[in-house]
């Protein structure tokens, strides 16, 4: 919108050729989605608090999480608002890319949002059933999928590729590139769900990863920087580096309330968007296998609850006191703000690693 403006006014003075530039756009993004988010919150959560709708806690976690009960929840909507905003304001609004990743945040934000509602208004403890969640979450996956996939331009926006081997370009065809798409919207949206336990601990991976992948989309959109880094050429990718920008400045607001002790907890309406936002992304400049490192504290709390389960199912016997992980670490002693900081100094050197594959080809 500002874009548009700023486009118009750029034919009376030249000073407004600097919103062209992605880099000063996504400066912009990353203020104004911090700066939404910081203003919007304390009403937020004030409302949120008078119509009482707070955490529940299990009774069979750690007993430090007592204490949160009642705590606001649902705060993940003020991200989702802070990055639509945000991104509408900065961005070229011609771009497919935005509004395919735009619809698949919201989209999976609704989903949260009923399944929240249904927990902490209505009062079914089961909130959303497993079937009926997963079938929402199967219906905006592979209809993102599907709409990448016919919309693509060039090969380049369908094929594998592997990092560190620049030599790599599987072509997927229609089958695998919808399959692959769905498993990483889908599966990254239930991935940010299960880590989202702890005061900050989800928001902080989620808006480095964003910050990342912002950068292999500024890259990947500029053919020169493409060709350079041996990285997939993607036509009107750069764009993404503003949504990716708010994602991040959004994120950082939210942690202002978050941080331990939490004034307010996302919800599922925060962490299934922000999952699947990071999903489509990456999904977009063709980078699945990074994103999955840079997001490998998401992958590690996933893999703990499977491997618990498929423990419990086969052998009657646990591998962590708890799942998902960061649970397992409270139980052994450690305090809830060690937990975090640790996991995220971890995402920080994972996230470094990922952008190591921009150069080591």
């Amino acid at each position: 919108m500002l874009y548009w403006i700023a486009k118009l006014l750029a034919t009376h003075h030249t000073a407004f050729h600097a919103f062209s530039y992605l880099t000063l756009r996504a400066i912009l993004a990353v203020m104004s989605a911090l700066s939404i988010a910081l203003l919007v919150g304390p009403f937020m959560i004030a409302r949120l608090s008078r119509y009482q709708i707070g955490q529940v806690v299990r009774d069979d976690g750690p007993r430090s999480h007592l204490p949160k009960a009642g705590t606001p929840t649902m705060g993940g909507a003020l991200i989702i608002v802070a990055i639509v905003v945000s991104t509408l304001l900065w961005t070229d609004l011609r771009n497919r890319f935005v509004w395919i990743t735009l619809a698949v945040t919201v989209g999976f934000g609704a989903i949260g949002f009923c399944d929240d509602y249904l927990k902490l208004v209505v009062g079914n403890s089961r909130g959303l059933s497993a079937r009926w969640k997963y079938f929402w979450q199967s219906l905006l996956g592979l209809g993102a999928a599907v709409l990448l996939y016919r919309t693509a331009h060039v090969p380049a926006e369908t094929d594998f590729f592997v990092p560190f081997i620049k030599t790599v370009s599987v072509p997927l065809g229609a089958a695998g590139f919808i399959a692959l798409a769905y498993f990483m919207i889908v599966g990254m949206s239930n991935a940010v769900n299960l880590t989202d336990g702890l005061d900050g601990l989800a928001i902080m991976p989620a808006a480095m990863v964003a910050g990342a992948l912002g950068i292999f989309a500024y890259a990947s959109g500029n053919s020169i920087f493409a060709n350079y880094l041996a990285i997939p050429a993607i036509p009107q990718a750069g764009e993404l580096l503003i949504f990716c920008g708010s994602l991040a400045g959004a994120g950082l607001g939210f942690l202002w309330f978050n941080s331990y002790p939490a004034q307010v907890f996302m919800g599922d309406i925060g962490a299934l968007a922000l999952g699947a936002a990071l999903g489509v992304v990456a999904i977009i400049v063709r980078q699945e296998i990074v994103a999955l490192v840079m997001g490998g504290i998401f992958v590690l709390e996933t893999a703990s609850v499977i491997l618990q389960v498929a423990s419990f199912k086969l052998t009657g016997r646990r591998v962590f006191r708890m799942a998902p992980i960061h649970h397992h670490f409270e139980l052994k002693g450690w305090a809830e703000p060690k937990v975090i900081v640790r996991f995220w100094i971890i995402s920080f050197l994972l996230v470094l690693a990922g952008l190591s594959t921009l150069k080591l080809r």
